[in-house]
């Protein structure tokens, strides 16, 4: 492959970031005035945005947003995977709307016929029998933790190199040069250090996972099946039921956390695509068509350990029957088994796209795609883990493809990589529009 100009690269980051700042100076002029939110936004990693500055909501139907300067943009980013039903489906603003205006009822603390039909439903499709709600999905990781070393006796929790579990302190970590446990950065304040409460793991390494487990201090491995925090990195044939077997062996609770692979792999998620069943499951936003809501699962072997009346979940908003209505419409009306069948062939339109647009132009990067998520890996070699995530990206390229999307009328998930997530509001047209302004970036840069 042709090497990358890094001169070239320099000028194009730097005229594309003049160019975004001419279209979106009322957004810069909100962030400005922004005084009394910390970093200056409602969340922090709001301030990732590679042009320096979020841009301002305005309104968002289907697969379109529009920022405060009036620019349009088709939405690949899709509140990271949370509106994979597009913004606002008709269903999901139906059932919430009778829910807060002819029913009444949001924060009651009592639970309404939606939650159970929820629960059966995720039942149908996970092959867990048993389902929780919680606000979100860091809330549902937090407990499926607390009941995993509960049922174990075990104190420790065990996660991959730059997994994403949300804020979960024992879950930030990376593998140090030795095989250690260290705290990946960002997570400030932990109560100890993360090697007291955690031990880590490479990502389709089994041997890796294999010396963890040897020191019979872990409770529970929580998961993605596929890695979503470093671009997609799926799991190597056989890596999965390794490590299910591993885990029974030694007695450890298996959890896969699919806040973001759960409703994007497939309707059944990890355990419908691969065939793996955990013994607990932890799901987000997306399984409610984007309102607040997670999803705590458990096998009935897992759950029957602490049904004895004395377990202590709160959360005066968990399963509140706003959620649980938006869930119900969600599942039942907008992310149907046809839905799916038009997010594989859209997946499988843009990969080969872009997979045409690198082989024409001898372009060091390749696309790993699931259903709705995809990205295009801006690496010559194969990303299979962390450690050679860190190697093999180009983070020049990444901050580049960011800007040449979102001066196009494109929005992508900021870092990391060429990354997409398609909603089932997305047309070919749509895909297309993302594979052109692809190609223009290869183009610029390899001129």
């Amino acid at each position: 492959m042709a090497p990358i100009d890094r001169q070239r690269l320099a000028d194009l980051l730097e005229a594309e970031r003049v160019r975004h700042r001419d279209r979106t100076s009322l957004s810069k002029a909100e962030f400005d005035a922004a005084d009394h939110l910390f970093g200056r936004v409602p969340m922090t990693w709001m301030n990732k945005w590679s042009g320096g500055y979020p841009l301002y909501l305005a309104g968002a139907h289907g697969n379109r947003i529009t920022d405060v300067d009036g620019n349009e943009y088709v939405d690949f980013a899709l509140g990271d995977t949370a509106a994979m039903a597009g913004h606002s489906p008709e269903p999901t603003v139906a059932a919430v709307t009778e829910r807060i205006g002819v029913k009444g009822g949001v924060t009651t603390m009592m639970p309404s016929d939606d939650a159970e039909w929820v629960a059966a439903e995720l039942t149908r499709r996970f092959g867990i029998s048993q389902w929780s709600f919680s606000l979100s999905a860091t809330d549902a990781n937090r407990w499926a933790l607390r009941i995993a070393r509960l049922v174990t006796g075990r104190p420790k929790v065990m996660a991959f190199s730059y997994c994403y579990h949300g804020s979960v302190d024992e879950t930030f970590v990376i593998m140090g040069p030795n095989g250690e446990t260290e705290p990946r950065g960002g997570n400030v304040g932990p109560s100890v250090h993360v090697s007291q409460t955690s031990r880590v793991a490479e990502f389709n390494d089994i041997a890796s996972v294999e010396r963890a487990l040897a020191h019979g201090d872990v409770a529970v491995l929580v998961m993605e099946p596929a890695l979503t925090n470093i671009g997609i990195v799926l799991p190597e044939p056989g890596f999965l039921e390794d490590v299910r077997a591993l885990t029974k062996k030694h007695g450890i609770v298996l959890i896969f956390d699919e806040v973001k692979t759960g409703i994007c792999t497939a309707r059944g998620g990890a355990v419908e695509r691969w065939g793996v069943v955990p013994d607990m499951e932890t799901l987000g936003k997306a399984i409610a068509g984007g309102t607040p809501c997670g999803a705590i699962g458990g096998t009935e072997e897992i759950m029957a350990k602490v049904n004895d009346g004395t377990v202590f979940q709160v959360g005066t908003y968990s399963g509140n029957p706003l959620s649980m209505a938006a869930a119900r419409a969600s599942w039942e009306q907008v992310m149907t088994d046809e839905a799916y069948a038009r997010l594989n062939a859209l997946n499988d339109r843009i990969i080969a796209g872009c997979d045409a647009v690198c082989a024409k132009h001898d372009f060091p990067g390749y696309t790993v795609g699931i259903s709705s998520k995809g990205c295009v890996n801006f690496a010559s070699g194969k990303i299979t883990d962390y450690e050679s995530f860190i190697k093999e990206q180009d983070a020049d390229l990444v901050a580049l493809a960011w800007l040449y999307n979102i001066n196009r009328g494109l929005i992508i998930a900021p870092g990391r990589e060429e990354e997409w997530t398609l909603s089932i509001t997305h047309t070919d047209a749509d895909v297309d529009l993302f594979v052109d302004a692809f190609e223009e970036l290869v183009r610029d840069v390899t001129a």
